[in-house]
């Protein structure tokens, strides 16, 4: 990687051309960073770089072409060839998050149990590789059990929460794979929890605000920061996420999602090793955004300062209402009429309804109005 002195600026691969995608690009070209995006489709975003390429990313070729310039390469979601591309890196190109991270984050199972090895905080658990083990380990946990798939669980999809050993035994094959599944004792929780946290190589890191995530039909709907929660709460569920990823021994942005009970105990629910959706109002509310502390930790730069900006700041997605191509939208105008809104519009080519098309933030001294001019501005959009 280039020395400071040498005043010569790094270019940054980013292996996913959605909308992390070009978040982090948005923050790397602010820093005067270059980067380069690859993805295997025209996921849309990616149409506001130049330097971006739409080709077979398990492809070798493809994949050492793409990495030759590049100083760093990151991932947009933890499902990018990481293993592919460490194979042909040229030398002196790192990778990060590493491979070996993405491998521990990507499998539900393995996150657990490594998660637990380093006396994290989680609900019971057990990974089942046959139907037998399943309900075995259901009826030890007691009903009802959240079954998930080892792999390609997220935002509602690839798990369901089920009440008997029948209702066990209907999701069984749509969610086990060769190697089982996870069962996982249903937490009653009173509040799903988030944060982020930028790790530099060295382990140096910085947490951001502790995010309450409202959820609607098992996915984000809101994220409010600060979180409604006690100092003392506050604080645990930092440390915990910071202990979480340095568990994983991750590298750039890792979001930390968690459970707070009833009882004030907190949970790690799950881990995702790039920028997150719950981080999303760090753009505006923070002092440094998720995407630049990424950009800043993959290249191994001084961390910035994750507090808010403003006593508050509220984050809201818009969903897609229709299905169709091209995007089309009303509202946005009246949107952009309400005081302190700002919207971010992705740019997929394809709506489909309940599809995260977009996100308003409002920032401010009252909490209680930064949600409702956000809940407002992101009604206002029909996309």
């Amino acid at each position: 990687m280039p020395s400071e002195s040498s005043q010569s600026f790094p270019t940054v691969g980013i292996l996913g051309g959605g909308q992390l995608g070009k978040m982090m690009a948005a923050a790397a070209q602010q820093l005067g960073v270059r980067t380069r995006l690859l993805s295997p489709k025209d996921a849309g975003p990616m149409q506001f770089f130049s330097d971006a390429r739409t080709d077979d990313w398990t492809d070798a070729d493809v994949l050492r072409s793409f990495a030759s310039g590049c100083d760093v390469i990151t991932v947009e979601s933890e499902w990018a060839p990481a293993a592919e591309m460490a194979d042909v890196l040229p030398d002196g190109v790192a990778l990060r998050p590493s491979p070996s991270t993405l491998d521990l984050i990507k499998d539900k199972g393995v996150q657990n149990r490594t998660l637990a090895e380093a006396g994290l905080p989680l609900p019971a658990f057990a990974c089942c590789r046959t139907l037998s083990d399943a309900v075995d380990a259901a009826s030890q946990l007691g009903y009802p059990v959240v079954l998930k798939q080892f792999r390609g669980s997220y935002d509602g999809y690839g798990n369901a929460t089920v009440e008997d050993e029948a209702a066990l035994r209907r999701a069984w094959p749509d969610l086990s794979a060769d190697d089982g599944a996870l069962v996982e004792a249903f937490v009653p929780f009173e509040r799903e929890l988030a944060v982020q946290v930028a790790r530099r190589p060295g382990g140096q890191q910085v947490t951001y605000p502790v995010a309450y995530t409202v959820q609607r039909d098992h996915r984000c709907h809101a994220v409010v920061v600060p979180a409604p929660i006690s100092p003392d709460v506050a604080a645990r569920a930092r440390e915990i996420a910071a202990s979480a990823v340095d568990a994983v021994d991750g590298v750039g942005l890792t979001a930390v999602e968690l459970f707070q009970t009833e009882d004030d105990e907190i949970l790690v629910n799950e881990l995702a090793p790039r920028p997150h959706n719950t981080g999303h109002y760090s753009i505006e509310g923070a002092h440094t955004s998720q995407f630049e502390n990424h950009i800043r930790a993959i290249l191994d730069w001084p961390l910035g300062n994750p507090e808010l900006r403003a006593d508050a700041a509220v984050m809201v997605n818009v969903l897609g209402h229709r299905d169709g191509h091209p995007p089309r939208t009303t509202g946005l105008t009246e949107a952009l009429s309400i005081p302190g809104t700002a919207v971010h519009v992705y740019g997929k080519p394809h709506v489909r309804p309940n599809r995260k098309m977009g996100h308003v933030t409002v920032i401010g001294g009252d909490a209680d109005d930064v949600r409702r001019r956000a809940e407002d501005a992101a009604a206002a959009i029909q996309l």
